[in-house]
């Protein structure tokens, strides 16, 4: 029993770890010292990535739900609704994964060059090639959810829970098969450069299995197998172009394959519902 309690604990503090790391939410004072952050409890609390996903997902559906119905009933309420519930979703993560595209662009934009692209991404200005991808990404996931809103409005927001979830799962992928690249000293992935233990892949495919559990017990008629295909492909497209452009992940590539990971969730749930 003891062994047990020490194992919630621990768990605990990592799920708090990922939450202070990649939201804005405060873990502060004495709560922020009991977490006590270090490189290798933060690798451990990769393991609740998908946790934090359900966190953002269900904060940003909530939002996407309340602007809708307090709305009238017009074809333009969803765009109204996809454009708070990402403006929330941007507040609440402080866009941390946003800013990844963004550099991550620039640097595969700027330079063919492996090296060149790397030190380009450790500028922090944005440059036209990060404008155009947060400009695409965002109008993008924007307009697939104002899609989904004028089809069900709840279903939108069931949706918003799922991507952010499933899109949140699928950089565990990369820090586990993949090596990561670039200067690890000045890296904010650094914690992540070894690869995560096969324990720590299993407790983010749980959190993440238990979304899709959910999903298709309160919506057992929609095909969200086409939203994990969606996932599945832009996941292996953003793996196949980091391995050739870069050789490996950076803290940047990690956040550009959350974002293409959404809209992908998304896309893919769109495209099989037409047909």
């Amino acid at each position: 029993w003891i062994l047990k309690m020490k194992r919630l604990i621990k768990s605990i503090r990592y799920f708090l770890l990922a939450l202070q790391f990649f939201t804005r939410i405060p873990i502060t004072g004495r709560l922020g010292e009991w977490v006590d952050y270090s490189p290798e409890a933060l690798r451990k609390s990769a393991a609740y990535f998908p946790a934090i996903g359900w966190i953002v997902g269900v904060i940003t559906a909530l939002s996407y739900w309340l602007i809708a119905s307090k709305l009238p009933d017009l074809p333009a309420t969803p765009l109204v609704a996809a454009f708070a519930s990402t403006f929330v979703g941007l507040m609440l993560t402080g866009a941390f994964h946003e800013d990844g595209l963004a550099d991550l662009t620039d640097g595969l934009g700027g330079s063919m060059k492996r090296e060149k692209a790397l030190e380009i991404m450790k500028d922090s200005r944005i440059g036209s090639f990060g404008s155009l991808a947060l400009i695409i990404a965002l109008g993008g996931k924007i307009s697939l959810l104002t899609l989904l809103g004028q089809k069900d409005i709840v279903l939108a927001c069931w949706a918003l829970f799922g991507a952010h979830i499933s899109s949140r799962f699928t950089p565990l992928f990369l820090i586990r098969f993949q090596s990561h690249v670039g200067d690890e000293a000045g890296s904010k992935s650094k914690p992540l450069s070894d690869a995560i233990s096969w324990p720590t892949f299993s407790v983010g495919t749980i959190w993440w299995l238990a979304s899709l559990i959910l999903l298709h017990f309160l919506y057992p008629d929609v095909p969200w197998w086409g939203a994990v295909v969606g996932t599945v492909i832009t996941l292996i497209w953003m793996f196949r172009l980091l391995v050739k452009r870069l050789g490996g992940f950076t803290g940047d590539g990690l956040g550009a394959t959350q974002q293409i990971c959404e809209i992908g969730f998304y896309l893919g749930l769109l495209l099989v519902m037409q047909t």
